[in-house]
């Protein structure tokens, strides 16, 4: 079933991924994925020079249907203002603490960036909380907002793994998806469907986690199912960041298979 995937990342990415860019074309070919794009991360400018190194590292492996994107975080448009007027440590995630909960948020790219750069396709994603404390409640109201405004943002072809957590997968919506408001899962896929946006269902940090239960990973599929009632479109993501591309797509294929996914409702962003 699955012969796309639309979120790898390179040894160039800034959080650890190690996959040379030529491993990546050898070890699509042998997985069977027939269209691909890499999209190291960029959180903040601090993470521009690890984006011409990936691109340059592109440019001398290309091949049919292998496309050059980016993983784009949101992030507070405090910490943006911050990092432009000079602060300094180190901010290779941004900066995580003390910025206003609530505040406005922001990708760090924009129309000028992406065309200098000849970015195909910009994959984005909740990747912590905002400010917002540990309580889940709380939590839950910062995630979806994120998630709600990287439905909105006009630069946005993909919606990265909506719901992964960075932080302990002991509690909150991981040991009990239920707890997010059913109205939530509605409004943001009203609003993908609106601005057109694919929603990833992403296979290392959900579908195939080594680190989440047997149980959300069925609850996960639901809701997955749940949005594909609504009418949302999907693109498939690996969210590959190991040495070698290998991610068991068959199992993967099995689990949406048995949700009654079908090739019919997987996009492509290109």
């Amino acid at each position: 079933m699955i012969k796309d995937d639309w979120h790898i990342h390179s040894e160039y990415s800034c959080d650890g991924a190690c996959m040379k860019m030529e491993n990546l074309v050898t070890g699509s070919a042998e997985k069977g994925i027939v269209r691909y794009g890499i999209t190291d991360h960029i959180h903040t400018p601090y993470n521009y020079p690890d984006i011409i190194k990936s691109k340059n590292a592109y440019n001398k492996n290309r091949a049919d249907n292998f496309y050059f994107g980016v993983e784009v975080s949101c992030v507070s448009k405090w910490e943006l203002d911050l990092i432009a007027s000079g602060v300094e440590g180190n901010l290779t995630y941004g900066i995580r603490e003390g910025g206003p909960a609530g505040g406005s948020l922001a990708i760090a790219i924009d129309e000028e960036y992406i065309n200098e750069h000849d970015i195909k396709y910009v994959v984005a994603g909740t990747h912590w909380s905002m400010y917002a404390g540990n309580k889940p409640k709380d939590l839950i109201t910062d995630y979806h907002r994120q998630n709600m405004f990287l439905s909105q943002h006009h630069l946005v072809d993909i919606v990265a793994h909506p719901w992964w957590y960075l932080g302990p997968c002991k509690d909150g919506w991981y040991t009990d998806f239920g707890i997010i408001p059913v109205s939530m899962h509605e409004e943001f896929a009203k609003s993908c469907i609106e601005n057109s946006k694919l929603v990833e269902i992403n296979l290392s940090a959900m579908l195939l986690s080594d680190k989440t239960s047997e149980k959300f990973k069925q609850e996960y599929l639901e809701y997955l199912v749940m949005l594909k009632e609504f009418g949302v479109k999907f693109s498939i993501g690996s969210d590959c960041h190991n040495e070698f591309y290998n991610i068991d797509f068959q199992k993967a294929s099995d689990m949406l298979e048995s949700a009654d996914f079908t090739n019919d409702n997987f996009y492509s962003p290109v």
